[in-house]
C-alpha cells in the first residue's frame, strides 16, 4: 500500500509503502503525485520511506513504476530513499550518478534527516 506522507512543502512528493504494493498504489498515489510536481514546478522532489521488502511490490507495480521513472526522466532534482535494505540503499547511491539529479538513500533513523535533505532546493 503506498500513502502520501502529510507536513512536507507542497514541491516534495513523499510517500510510505507498506505490506503489498501493487499496479493500482501507483496509479492512485504515485503518478498522479508525479505528474502533479513536473506540471507546478517542472522538477521533481521525491522522498520514498520503504517500510516493506521489495519482494511485496508486484509485477504490475514493478512496471508502472519504471513508466513512471522513464515519463519523468529529465524531471528528478531530489530522490530520497528511506529503508533499512541495504541493497536498496546502494542502489539509490548508484542510481544518483546515472541518472539526472540527486539520489541518496538513508536508513529509517535518518528519516527526519532524508526529509531535511530532500525539502532543499538548491539556489
Amino acid at each position: 500500500m503506498l500513502s502520501l506522507i502529510p507536513n512536507l512543502p507542497d514541491y516534495v512528493l513523499g510517500v510510505r509503502a507498506t505490506a503489498e504494493v501493487d499496479e493500482q498504489d501507483l496509479k492512485s498515489v504515485l503518478l498522479p503525485g508525479l505528474s502533479r510536481l513536473t506540471e507546478q514546478y517542472g522538477e521533481i522532489h521525491y522522498l520514498l520511506v520503504l517500510e516493506t521488502g521489495v519482494e511485496n511490490f508486484t509485477p504490475g507495480a514493478w512496471f508502472q513504476d519504471m513508466i513512471a521513472g522513464i515519463r519523468h526522466f529529465t524531471k528528478w532534482k531530489k530522490m530520497a530513499i528511506v529503508t533499512d535494505q541495504k541493497a536498496v540503499a546502494n542502489f539509490t547511491d548508484f542510481f544518483s550518478y546515472v541518472a539526472p539529479g540527486e539520489a541518496r538513500g538513508f536508513g529509517i533513523a535518518e528519516l527526519k534527516k532524508a526529509k531535511n535533505w530532500v525539502s532543499k532546493k538548491e539556489v
